[in-house]
């Protein structure tokens, strides 16, 4: 809390936030000088502490080119005062993450604290109470300037804020940014829903989602921070490149332990080598595989023939068939996996052992139960009727071996679909097999039927659109017991398996609860690109809401017939001399041509995932890499090319919708061919957000 200071508001602001940097230097020099060698009773103990206070003293970093705080509020009313008094109410500065000063008084409020919340909902509608919320504005680490909104003047409240504006179209070198000081009221709820529920974000180009959701993390392990510490929680993006492009913004909201992945890494059970024909693809995909695979699986149990036979000492116990295979069918009944029924079945039979023991007079406990079950006639008899299974041999068989396919799939594929998936060549075993992306995501699915895969508190899917129901299946087994955040536009899906509805994908991911959010307010993309960019929309995805583009500057915007790469990379050099970041994108067939002409004309350029600096700025991305990825301005070459490397035209159209929108401040469309005459037609009216 601050107190009002006479002088020029902006060198008090100043001043609080020197005065704040410091406090926050002294609460990492006091974790930092923690003596913990009379606290500790044992070595193991003295190695989780360190560890802790290791991360606590990462976490107290002040990273310098980040603002400590972005906005102020100033209170009505104190806290339970009797407003009829006109009690004088309290001011907060809200940042990134707390800050106390040698007291213990707060000097930054972290955004996500409650106090915090009438930052990004208090509207002149409704105030909270808010009768002042100041915005500030930086140039790097240093506070330029600040702009206030007095809510109870209903004038200046319905004002836009220049600075969110400012901010939201500043020019960007490095990773992503956070929206954390431009965040919307309807983001905001997203962002702070509750733990225990699914939420799914249907956002077009530029409305955040991808921002929001990584908050709803941040949010979520400040909230339940005790409870995610002990179940995990994860973000999953759709390639490393995506991964190394957002991994910044968490630290910067004071979070550092969050898991990412893509979902080949979750299922990374075998290497991947090869790849799948589309139609093979699709079916592998479906949905339906898992049934074939779970009949594949409990067709490795038989049911016992012959008696078991027990001898301790001079005692012979015998388990009949007919007993025994009523023991075998319970288990399938109760319908556990694979692995699990097969763990309680020599228990099971050791049990039926016990039963006759006590009949016979004997008195037997735990131990003796425990040693029939390791009896080598147990053992004989439970690897013959439920034998182990390998996940991956089993996938192999179902791929290599047509009668078993059958078999198992018979009234679940076509004759067709199983001829589709059938591997050609004979394959010696899992090492030399040239597994594809679909075929690992199988033996994840076969894999989860024999033992249970370790679920997490929390997960967050990115570009979820572009997921197979197996893949959703996939994300799903490691959120069984947790919630999820997905995100996504259906625009935007450009696998010919792209997800037709997130009803559909929340019924596959387990989460048919869920709660389906749409963002149609859009910050990121300038009007005249949306604008453009929004004639696709009835080929690629009828019905859906077009983004609302909320930007003041329609930004620059060109169509350019040309006559080859020299004009594409006068294009690109003429974007370089704007502030800010550029990105060159191009069917990836032309990627390779347009490298060599950028490196003739002595122009630098980066590849999508490497973090741009102020030498270098300009980075070539195949149109297959550019999904949710975001430059100042873009060049984007040749939009007919970028629909034909698809193997359908809807599939590259979308692609060409994705790559449209990747603009902050500005686009460039150059081609030499005739362009796509989806472009050429009137674009859709949006919905006002």
């Amino acid at each position: 809390m601050s107190t009002p200071v006479d002088g020029d508001p902006l060198a008090r602001e100043r001043s609080h936030l020197a005065s704040s940097r410091a406090a926050l230097r002294a609460m990492r020099e006091d974790v930092e000088s923690l003596d913990i060698s009379d606290v500790t009773a044992n070595w193991v103990n003295a190695q989780i502490l360190e560890r802790q206070i290791g991360e606590r003293i990462k976490a107290l970093a002040d990273l310098s080119h980040t603002p400590l705080f972005f906005g102020r509020l100033d209170y009505l009313h104190a806290p339970g005062a009797d407003r009829a008094e006109g009690a004088a109410g309290e001011r907060f500065y809200i940042g990134r993450r707390h800050v106390h000063d040698g007291g213990g008084d707060p000097m930054v409020i972290d955004w996500r604290a409650p106090v915090s919340q009438p930052f990004y909902r208090a509207s002149r509608k409704d105030p909270l109470d808010v009768g002042l919320r100041r915005r500030f504005g930086y140039t790097g680490g240093d506070l330029t300037a600040y702009e206030d909104e007095h809510l109870s003047d209903p004038a200046e409240a319905a004002a836009t804020s220049k600075l969110l504006q400012r901010e939201i179209e500043r020019p960007r070198v490095g990773p992503m940014r956070d929206i954390v000081a431009t965040i919307q009221p309807e983001q905001d709820e997203i962002v702070r829903s509750g733990l225990g529920g699914t939420v799914c974000v249907q956002g077009g180009p530029g409305t955040g989602k991808t921002a929001v959701g990584l908050h709803r993390v941040a949010y979520l392990l400040y909230a339940h921070r005790e409870r995610l510490a002990r179940t995990g929680t994860l973000v999953i993006g759709p390639n490393r490149s995506f991964l190394h492009y957002i991994e910044q913004v968490l630290p910067a909201l004071g979070e550092l332990s969050v898991r990412q992945a893509t979902v080949d890494d979750l299922v990374a059970h075998v290497e991947v080598r090869g790849t799948d024909e589309a139609a093979a693809a699709v079916v592998k995909g479906d949905a339906r595989m898992a049934e074939v695979l779970k009949r594949a699986v409990r067709s490795h149990v038989s049911m016992p023939t012959e008696p078991v036979v027990v001898v301790r000492g001079s005692r012979r116990w015998r388990v009949p068939a007919y007993e025994l295979e009523g023991i075998v069918r319970e288990l399938l009944d109760r319908d556990i996996r694979y692995g699990a029924a097969r763990e309680a079945l020599p228990q099971r039979i050791a049990h039926a052992v016990l039963v006759q023991m006590e009949r016979s007079g004997e008195a037997p406990d735990d131990r003796v139960q425990d040693a029939v079950a390791r009896n080598t006639a147990v053992k004989a008899a439970v690897k013959a009727v439920w034998p182990p299974v390998d996940p991956a041999r089993l996938v192999l068989r179902l791929l290599t071996d047509a009668d078993f396919l059958a078999l198992h799939s018979e009234g679940v594929l076509t004759e067709d679909e199983r001829k589709t998936v059938l591997w050609a060549k004979v394959v010696r075993g899992v090492k030399s097999a040239r597994w594809s992306a679909a075929d690992a995501v199988l033996i994840d699915e076969a894999t989860d039927l024999v033992q249970r895969t370790h679920s997490l508190g929390h997960v967050v899917l990115d570009e979820a659109q572009d997921l197979s129901p197996m893949q959703y299946r996939a994300v799903g087994r490691r959120c069984t017991t947790g919630s999820a955040t997905v995100l996504g536009d259906l625009a935007q899906g450009t696998t010919p398996w792209a997800t037709r509805s997130w009803t559909e994908a929340l019924s596959h991911l387990g989460k048919a609860d869920g709660v389906v959010e749409e963002l149609t307010a859009g910050f990121r993309v300038p009007t005249d690109v949306i604008t453009y960019a929004s004639r696709l929309l009835p080929h690629i995805a009828p019905g859906l809401t077009p983004v609302a583009s909320v930007r003041e500057n329609p930004g620059f915007f060109d169509v350019r017939e040309v006559s080859g790469t020299a004009d594409v990379v006068a294009a690109c050099a003429e974007s370089l001399r704007n502030e800010g970041s550029t990105g060159l994108i191009a069917a990836d067939s032309r990627v390779p041509a347009l490298a060599e002409a950028l490196a003739a004309a002595g122009i630098g350029h980066l590849a999508p995932g490497e973090e741009t600096t102020y030498e270098t700025r300009l980075t070539l991305v195949p149109a297959s890499l550019a999904k949710g990825l975001e430059y100042d301005y873009v060049v984007l070459d040749e939009p007919q090319a970028v629909v034909d490397a698809e193997p359908d035209e809807r599939t590259g159209l979308r692609r060409l919708y994705v790559s449209l929108t990747r603009a902050v401040s500005g686009l460039t469309v150059t081609h030499t061919a005739p362009l796509p005459h989806q472009l050429t037609q009137d674009p859709p009216s949006p919905r006002n957000p």
